[in-house]
């Protein structure tokens, strides 16, 4: 109620009209406060707005905002005012702290105005309780004042006053503080009550620890933390790189870590993480060495290098081991030396050094316990072992025993019967052949993966009683191993035990023959031999050797039936040697006295005969004919082996055939010959052949037919690629040729040119040269004319080629010359000595017009010259 006694003047109009009476009040209260230095002339419409409105914020916003630049008190009554009107109003309290927090920045701390910023906030707090801005800003305002027993105070009521939901934003801040403090007790606590809430956030926590040297609750949280399958690491690690931190946390610090079991907890991280128990065992001994209990840890070492199974686990903790030693001596020689010499402290040092040299000793055989944990069945680590143990008998004969009992022979990897031909070996090394036969006998009974390995301690079994002159024990060894079962099995029957199947051992079998060949009689070898192509086992060797043995003892039919029996057994190409030695061996026993039979065994030969295989056999079989046949059958066997040879050979065969041929009929036989192989042969050859044919005619004289020769010849010759072939041919011309022949070969080679300018690739040859040389290439032309002027330029060089060729064309002569070659007379009596003798001699009528002929022709020679 309004005291009407200060108004006089209106308060009549009250009861009329309340609003008017309002109005007056207040323009005389504000007419009466203009002397005043909070209220200025200026804030009268803002005063009038919050007096019709003073539950509207946006009126008492437009003021504070009018007001943001004057004097700080005023507008903090202004706020205080607003406040007064709507307590609840957010927005007024949040801006109002904050301009108060503004004002005492940068001042001193232990100043009043604080507390009465304090004492706002806490006014704020009674309605804005729930407003976790407010709370953040107070608590950091607090923080800033160094206040530590009120800030946390204030945190607490903040988490109590505020929603679960809303703690997220509370906790770093009260985290931040908390780690802050010289108070690790304060902080842990508060840890504690953060980790009921997140316990994902554990390893801050751990990290926490760590650095406050609080290490028994950090290994405790952080066992708790590996032990939770469903934990997930927040800065990526994995649940082994966890335990490696808890490892080195409790093996590093064992003076501080004392509610943790460490050597159950490594030894539980052992069968865990099994790929690396080197790291963990390092762990386990280093955990030991810094509390002081050195037995254990060499106990725990000792441990470690006889159950790790890879080389990089045994080479960390050996490593580890042998540091430890040279350590351990290290202080030993310290503490001597500074407290003087003494007889128990010098052995006490003798003994760890021998220690240490035993631990560098033993790390090969060491090393192969590894190795062979890794895979007992490895053959060759268990040779390497019986080496490491040279010199100790009864060890190598512990290890030889051990490895026989271990290795199983289906899973092996090597020769499981070296072990026992190697133990065996052993036994005879040392003159107990008893105990290496007993060796042996046991190993035949061994149920190996292979024939083949069966097979090698039979032969190595009989070879140690050859070795002690023992002939007949050898040979009933390999009867023995050789006779056959009671159930037969096929070779590669993996089904039968291999001793139902070593019969078929080729191994076996061979040196049973070469042993019956040497000490048995003709009759038992011939028997094993015959036995191994009855069980078709034999080889072409085999078959060879059975035959040569025949023959040593002038079975000279018996070896031919081998060699036979042996044909039968096999194909081509393996069946090439047995037919090569039985071909020769029959021409050197019977040369031509069974030539019909001779000559049947080289047609059986030849039939199905590969061309890679054919040329031995036809030579051999032509020179069967030559020597005790006839000679056109030589002939007709040359002629078929030029056609069956390999097509890399026919060249070689040809020359072959042309060679016996002018031996035998004369080099005038030989024409047919030739003209068959230019046309047969590929052009690298035919192109020799046609240089020798001509060659051949131009020594018998016969001008006319070398000069066709190169003239056909050189269709195939490019003038670029075959410069020899045209400088032959002019020098040819040269010396039995004149003006019009030269002529004719010149304008032969440009016609060949010509034809191989017009193919593709000497045509596109030719257009790159072109454009190289020219100043101006094809390429600077405008795209659509290049095609053009390629042909253009392609028909001019044809034009000028033509034009040439016109040219050069010969004139017709009443006559044409030639001139008599120069082939000596003693080459031309040579070349008739190799004449066929059957051929009829002609004499020639014409000589004195051929004398002539000759002068004329010598005359034209010389005018060309």
């Amino acid at each position: 109620m309004f005291d009407f006694d200060f108004f006089p003047q209106v308060g009549h109009h009250f009861n009329q009209d309340p609003l008017l009476f309002l109005i007056k009040v207040a323009q005389r209260t504000l007419l009466s406060s203009v002397a005043r230095p909070e209220i200025e002339e200026d804030d009268l419409p803002y005063e009038e707005e919050i007096i019709r409105n003073p539950y509207s914020v946006k009126c008492w916003m437009r003021y504070i905002e009018f007001k943001q630049n004057g004097v700080k008190s005023v507008l903090n009554m202004i706020y205080e005012r607003a406040l007064k009107e709507l307590p609840g109003s957010y927005k007024l309290w949040y801006n109002y702290l904050r301009e108060r927090r503004k004002q005492v920045k940068g001042k001193c701390i232990t100043e009043p105005a604080y507390e009465e910023i304090n004492n706002c906030h806490e006014r704020a707090l009674v309605f804005m309780h729930k407003m976790p801005r407010i709370w953040l800003d107070y608590c950091q305002f607090l923080v800033a004042q160094c206040k530590i027993t009120r800030s946390r105070r204030t945190f607490d009521r903040a988490l109590r006053a505020l929603p679960v939901t809303q703690h997220p934003r509370i906790w770093p801040l009260y985290l931040r503080f908390a780690r802050n403090l010289p108070l690790p007790e304060t902080a842990i606590r508060v840890y504690r009550r953060y980790l009921k809430l997140s316990p994902e956030n554990a390893e801050e926590y751990i990290d926490y620890l760590r650095s406050c040297s609080k290490l028994d609750e950090a290994a405790v949280r952080l066992a708790a933390v590996v032990n939770d399958e469903s934990f997930v690491s927040k800065e990526g690690k994995s649940n082994y790189q966890l335990w490696h931190e808890l490892c080195d946390l409790i093996s590093q610090n064992p003076d501080k870590v004392n509610s943790l079991n460490v050597g159950a907890i490594i030894r539980g991280g052992l069968t865990r993480f099994t790929d690396q128990l080197g790291k963990l065992w390092c762990s386990l001994a280093d955990y030991y060495i810094r509390s002081g209990h050195f037995e254990k840890a060499r106990d725990v070492y000792e441990e470690a290098i006889l159950t790790v199974v890879t080389v990089r686990d045994f080479t960390q903790v050996f490593d580890s081991y042998a540091q430890f030693e040279e350590s351990m001596i290290a202080a030993k020689m310290e503490t001597t030396s500074e407290m003087g010499k003494d007889e128990e402290e010098d052995i006490d040092l003798e003994l760890r050094l021998a220690r240490f040299e035993q631990l560098i000793a033993r790390r090969p055989l060491l090393l192969n316990s590894v190795l062979l944990r890794q895979n007992p069945h490895n053959v060759h680590e268990w040779h390497k072992r019986v080496k490491l143990y040279e010199g100790k008998p009864r060890q190598i004969i512990n290890t030889y025993t051990e490895a026989v009992q271990t290795v199983d022979p289906m899973k092996a990897t090597g020769k499981p019967s070296s072990l026992w031909v190697s133990f065996a070996k052993f036994y005879e090394e040392n003159e107990q052949l008893d105990d290496a036969r007993t060796i042996f006998e046991k190993a035949t009974k061994v149920n190996y993966k292979q024939v083949d390995d069966l097979a090698g301690v039979w032969c190595e079994y009989g070879e140690m009683e050859l070795r002690h002159e023992n002939y007949e024990q050898a040979l009933r060894i390999l009867r023995k191993a050789t006779a056959i079962p009671s159930k037969k099995a096929e070779y590669f029957d993996v089904s039968e035990p291999v001793q139902n199947r070593v019969y078929k051992s080729l191994k076996v079998w061979s040196m049973l023959a070469d042993l019956e060949e040497s000490m048995g009689t003709f009759q038992s070898t011939k028997a094993v031999y015959d036995r191994i192509i009855d069980l078709r086992i034999a080889t072409p060797q085999i078959i060879i050797n059975y035959a040569m043995f025949l023959e040593e003892h002038n079975y000279f039919e018996e070896s031919f039936k081998a060699y036979e029996r042996g044909i039968a057994l096999f194909r081509w190409p393996n069946v090439y040697d047995i037919w090569n030695t039985y071909l020769t061996k029959f021409i050197d026993r019977y040369g031509g006295k069974k030539l019909e039979r001779a000559r049947d065994l080289f047609e059986q030969a030849l039939d199905g005969c590969p061309a890679k295989f054919a040329k031995t056999i036809y030579l051999l079989y032509a020179k069967l004919e030559e020597e005790f046949g006839l000679a056109r059958h030589a002939m007709a066997v040359y002629e078929r082996a030029t056609q069956a040879v390999d097509n890399t050979e026919r060249h070689h065969m040809f020359n072959i055939y042309i060679k016996r041929a002018a031996e035998i009929y004369g080099v005038t036989y030989t024409r047919a010959i030739y003209q068959k192989a230019i046309e047969v042969l590929p052009d690298e050859h035919s192109r020799d052949m046609c240089l020798r044919f001509a060659d051949m005619e131009s020594k018998l004289g016969e001008i006319d037919r070398g000069r066709a020769i190169y003239s056909y010849c050189s269709q195939i010759c490019d003038p670029r690629m075959t410069a020899t072939f045209w400088q032959t041919w002019k020098e040819f011309e040269i010396r039995h040729g004149n003006e019009d022949t030269i002529r004719e070969m010149l304008r032969i080679k440009r016609s060949v040119q010509a034809t191989y300018n017009t193919q593709v690739n000497f045509m596109s040859s030719q257009m790159m040269k072109a454009t190289t040389n020219a100043t101006g290439t094809i390429s600077d032309l405008a795209p659509g004319q290049m095609g053009l002027d390629d042909m253009k330029l392609l028909e001019q060089q044809a034009q000028l080629l033509a034009a040439e060729a016109e040219q050069d064309k010969p004139k017709l002569k009443e006559k044409i010359l030639f001139v008599r070659s120069d082939t000596s007379h003693s080459e031309l009596a040579e070349l008739a000595k190799q004449a066929n003798p059957d051929e009829i001699d002609i004499d020639d009528e014409d000589e004195d017009g051929d004398e002539d002929q000759a002068v004329s022709n010598e005359q034209c020679y010389r005018t060309f010259t």
